[in-house]
């Protein structure tokens, strides 16, 4: 890392899938610093620390999150992040390629702020990509998440 703020967490486990995300994100410039997790459990530890690493301060910009991961959920991570206080506020986007309703559902009642079906074609999932990266990283204004963020922002907290 750079040592600049992670602007985007990417949580994919399938290597293919996350090597098109990452492909697909810089292929505009539209983000500078990704960080991966690979499972469920590696995304909250990233998110929120452990006795061994800090929690990401300040945090990403935006979350990318898969649904089918492995040790916990998509789901269950979603419901941590938006269940918590100090994270609440961090958009997250799932990226999955469950069309299931019931599944679409779970997300959006979690606090999803919006759910994408992976597109089967690579180009449809770089035009999806650049789609994702223009709204949360160019036109809409990051979210107060904390105070830290709001200090290393230079933004009133008022």
């Amino acid at each position: 890392m750079s040592g600049q703020p992670v602007e985007v967490l990417v949580v994919e486990d399938d290597s293919a899938d996350l090597e098109l995300t990452l492909r697909a994100l810089k292929r505009h410039n539209l983000v500078n610093e990704i960080r991966v997790a690979r499972d469920g459990a590696e995304a909250i530890r990233v998110i929120f620390g452990d006795a061994q690493v800090p929690p990401m301060d300040p945090p990403p910009r935006v979350v990318l999150l898969d649904l089918k991961l492995p040790r916990l959920s998509g789901l269950d991570v979603l419901r941590r992040i938006k269940g918590d206080q100090r994270t609440r506020r961090i958009p997250v986007v799932v990226l999955t390629s469950s069309q299931e309703d019931r599944d679409i559902a779970a997300c959006y009642e979690a606090g999803a702020n919006s759910y994408i079906v992976k597109p089967v074609r690579f180009e449809q999932f770089v035009e999806a990509m650049r789609v994702v990266g223009l709204f949360w990283m160019v036109i809409a204004s990051p979210p107060y998440v904390g105070d830290s963020a709001a200090s290393s922002a230079g933004r009133p907290t008022g």
